[in-house]
């Protein structure tokens, strides 16, 4: 920081940082609570030298100061890897949703908009049924009840209209989805059936031997299925050696992503989802079809060969077809296809994903480990949080506010592993 020749002299940045890196270890996140810590906490007082802050410093601190927050999470992981921590050179990861500032009935989709207005039309026609009934008792009292029925109708009407304005403005968004308290802030399901939040997708890489979080990024898709290549590259360059093995669950099965991957000396291992709906029908899947490589063609379960007879491009990929002439000669021909001949398309670059799924046949307790390293950190920290949101808004801000959960996290994690004397003297060489 470079101070003002002129002015009151600004509290120096370690010390802000020093009272940020005490509230995340001991679970105080605001700005107000850590304001009344540094004036009443004895630990908090004796670590700044009974310097207080007021909230507004402390907030602004956080704030302005995002990008240099997120080097000092990943100095710290570079301490780490000095200190031989990720000497396995294997990662899990995952992804798990954060709840933003932006409250439910803040959010607006397609489904959502369409569902208010539809809300809204039906409550209006409930209350002209009963403003006719009401007509038809001549008295005071329901006199009164018409004009009550009249506000709310009126209240509704306005409604409509802002609604309508913010549909506009939704349609107009990239993704047709707008946050109004958190512009970044995304819609997102759930694990649980039905059940969803605002909020952000939090990407995590975590150390299986001591459960470090190596690498880490904020997004607002709700999705993982693009999210595997990206942050193996950034767990590979965090621990800085030339292979990596990495686990992952099914959510991140995406052939691109893998052979990315594979072309950057990443090992994967993660399941390969059944989406294919031939299975739910009866029908053999594409796992029943052998690919011999050495004749580039493919076995039925009838014993027969499919040879590649088409080559195409969808979505910017190679694709070949391969299919036989002689389905309608076998009786489990009705278990195979409707049509005339089972076809199969193989893209150009499968033979890494089926590299992929053979690795993780043979050796299944790969997600297990992963089941048993990535859950763990994500479980501390939002207990941490006490489950509640963030207290940041947009994703430049809310990525500052992970990156000091992660570092309280590491730090924690690195004293339980090494113990606190071991870490102070690690830090000062």
């Amino acid at each position: 920081m470079e101070p003002n020749d002129t002015g009151r002299p600004a509290y120096h940045s370690s010390t802000i940082l020093k009272i940020y890196v005490y509230g995340y270890l001991n679970r105080v996140q605001s700005s107000r609570r850590l304001e009344r810590e540094a004036q009443r906490n004895v630990e908090l007082m004796w670590l700044v030298g009974r310097l207080a802050p007021d909230f507004k410093t402390i907030a602004n601190f956080r704030k302005d100061n995002g990008e240099a927050i997120r080097l000092v999470c990943r100095e710290f992981v570079m301490l780490c890897r000095k200190l031989n921590l990720f000497a396995d050179a294997f990662v899990a990861i995952d992804g798990s949703k954060f709840k933003a500032v932006n409250n439910r009935d803040r959010n607006f989709t397609k489904a959502k908009m369409k569902r208010r207005l539809q809300q809204i039309d039906e409550s209006i026609g409930r209350y002209l049924g009963q403003i006719a009934s009401a007509d038809r008792q001549e008295s005071a009292i329901a006199e009164t009840k018409t004009e009550r029925l009249e506000e709310k109708i009126k209240t509704l009407k306005q409604e409509m209209k802002r609604l309508r304005k913010l549909e506009v403005r939704m349609l107009e968004a990239p993704d047709q989805q707008i946050s109004l308290t958190d512009p970044d802030a995304r819609s997102m399901a759930t694990s649980g059936r039905g059940t969803g939040m605002v909020g952000y997708n939090v990407q995590t890489a975590v150390d299986t031997k001591h459960h470090l979080i190596v690498a880490h990024e904020v997004t607002n898709v709700g999705h993982d299925r693009r999210q595997l290549s990206t942050m193996s590259k950034q767990a590979k360059a965090a621990i800085g050696v030339d292979e990596l093995t990495v686990v992952a669950d099914r959510g991140y099965f995406r052939g691109e992503e893998i052979f990315d991957c594979d072309k950057a000396g990443i090992t994967t291992y993660l399941p390969k989802p059944q989406t294919s709906g031939n299975m739910f029908k009866g029908f053999f899947g594409k796992r029943d079809f052998i690919y011999v490589a050495e004749d580039d063609e493919y076995r039925c379960p009838a014993g027969q060969r499919l040879i590649r007879h088409t080559q195409m491009q969808e979505q910017g990929q190679t694709l070949y077809r391969y299919w036989t002439s002689v389905c309608s000669k076998y009786s489990i021909k009705s278990k195979c296809t409707t049509g005339k001949e089972r076809r199969v398309t193989r893209w150009e670059h499968e033979a890494v994903l089926d590299a992929a799924q053979a690795r993780l046949d043979r050796d299944p307790q790969k997600m297990r480990v992963r089941r048993e390293t990535v859950e763990h950190p994500f479980g501390t920290i939002k207990a941490w949080m006490e489950s509640t949101h963030f207290q940041m808004k947009t994703i430049k801000r809310v990525s500052t506010e992970m990156s000091l959960h992660v570092l309280a996290y590491n730090m924690k994690r690195v004293m339980n592993i090494l113990g606190t004397r071991a870490l102070i003297e690690a830090i000062r060489v």
